[in-house]
């Protein structure tokens, strides 16, 4: 059993997938593409910015002999679909040149890791941009795509090319893995990267302070959640209270019912 960092948090993520060997793998395994490339960026951003939003992409690399692009995304965002095919559309975006030719000369596949799970609770979704026939055949003209990948529901009827990568990301999660259970060589060098001694002090204060930002939010939402219900609440007595109004009942005895103030049903009258 081995003692890892999470691949939850985005800088233990981009330490491991930032390997171009790791990288490249798991590009193979996803997408059955061979890259050819040097470097993996992490925080890629484009200048000029495309739109009106600054995207940047947590790991970018671009093939120039195979013309391809393609960024992976480690998330846990609440809008992880619309986000991320914002960020997919502004890669190509980021191509075209002149209104002579929209096609842009790179094709261009974003890879989402969703490892916080999704209320869809699907392990593989895509995003095929190709144009298709109501038979569903598509005509092979456009060539972008996205996959999202949800590694918490991984199953035995995930395609067997990259389910062992979504099983050894999940694996991470808390905190230990078993090493002996996976046979993939580069599943092996992310969790020799990922090890706790190999974690620097700068890398750990990252997990510490992606930990707070997770914290708040989910303090935030729960907030949200509560004054949603005590809203909701508060209109069910108002439309009680309408209802009482009507039938002649007095406000005292409205009051005492519905726990609106005598006011607050004055005020419906």
């Amino acid at each position: 059993m081995k003692q890892v960092a999470s691949l939850q948090y985005g800088v233990i993520f981009k330490k491991a997938f930032c390997d171009v060997d790791i990288f490249k793998g798991f590009v193979k395994a996803v997408l059955d593409i061979d890259l050819e490339i040097d470097v993996v960026e992490t925080e890629k951003a484009f200048n000029p910015v495309i739109g009106k939003v600054d995207s940047r992409f947590d790991l970018y690399a671009q093939d120039e002999k195979n013309r391809i692009i393609v960024d992976i995304q480690h998330v846990r965002n609440k809008d992880h679909y619309d986000r991320f095919l914002h960020y997919h559309c502004a890669a190509m975006l980021e191509q075209v040149a002149k209104a002579e030719n929209y096609r842009p000369p790179l094709k261009v596949f974003t890879i989402v890791v969703l490892t916080s799970g999704d209320k869809h609770q699907k392990d593989v979704l895509t995003i095929d941009f190709d144009p298709k026939d109501l038979n569903g055949n598509g005509i092979n003209e456009i060539s972008h795509k996205i996959i999202y990948l949800c590694p918490k529901y991984a199953n035995e009827k995930t395609p067997a090319a990259y389910k062992e990568w979504m099983d050894a990301i999940q694996d991470t999660l808390d905190g230990q893995v078993e090493e002996s259970n996976y046979h993939e060589l580069l599943i092996q060098k992310i969790f020799d990267a990922i090890e706790n001694d190999h974690i620097s002090p700068a890398e750990r204060a990252r997990m510490f302070d992606e930990f707070n930002d997770e914290e708040q939010k989910q303090t935030l939402f729960a907030k949200g959640i509560e004054q949603g219900k005590l809203e909701g609440e508060k209109l069910k007595a108002l439309e009680i209270a309408k209802g009482m109004l009507t039938k002649g009942f007095d406000i005292s005895t409205i009051s005492d019912i519905t726990k609106l103030t005598t006011t607050e049903i004055e005020t419906l009258k």
